[in-house]
């Protein structure tokens, strides 16, 4: 199975700047934050019902029934993941499927330039293809080798770990691709665009 560690091939060394602008290390805890209602599917409700779309400007559109996606190759993220209400936390693991996967079944087209990411509550987030792209991006239903709590976005979410958290699409269903940016949920309510930690791209007008 492969594994991504951050983005250079090999474990950050414990070190202050680690920790991007602006954050601070949570340590041991994990806060669950979400803007939208909890999706009250049972475990049994989500793998009969739950579907994985790829489709807007892509060649062929797919989706993947639950156990489908589970068949697919996986691959592990081991790093660290930044929320915009200012806490990191190191040394995560998450496990799933690489969004390359499905777009090399999806194949888009070449006008696709970004992504709108969708959630089973209706929540949106956009994202340029380069930041789900190139082992950037995952769809992940296990973290610490366990499944997802339902509170973090089991059964599965988006995990886009170089950007804040809130581009990683808790319970997701669908990626559409799409020729110019559409702003998502918090991006319509004053959030930046594209989200990068190391930035500060919190919200609207920073750089």
């Amino acid at each position: 199975m492969p594994i991504t560690r951050g983005f250079t091939g090999r474990r950050r060394p414990e070190r202050p700047d680690r920790l991007p602008p602006g954050q601070y290390d949570t340590g041991s805890s994990w806060p669950t934050l979400t803007a939208e209602a909890t999706p009250s599917l049972s475990q049994e409700q989500w793998e009969e019902q739950w579907r994985m779309s790829v489709d807007g400007l892509v060649a062929e559109p797919h989706s993947w029934t639950w156990s489908e996606l589970q068949a697919l190759p996986r691959s592990s993220y081991v790093g660290d993941i930044h929320c915009v209400t200012t806490w990191s936390k190191f040394d995560m693991t998450f496990t799933g499927v690489s969004v390359d996967t499905l777009l090399e079944v999806a194949r888009p087209l070449p006008e696709a330039a970004y992504v709108l990411a969708h959630s089973t509550t209706g929540y949106t987030t956009n994202l340029p293809l380069a930041d789900v792209t190139g082992g950037k991006a995952w769809v992940v239903w296990e973290v610490g080798g366990s499944p997802l709590p339902r509170g973090h976005g089991g059964p599965a979410r988006l995990l886009v770990p170089h950007l804040y958290f809130w581009k990683s699409a808790k319970w997701i269903t669908r990626l559409e691709l799409l020729e110019h940016d559409r702003p998502g949920f918090w991006e319509q309510n004053g959030y930046h665009d594209r989200g990068d930690p190391w930035l500060e791209q919190r919200y609207q007008g920073d750089p």
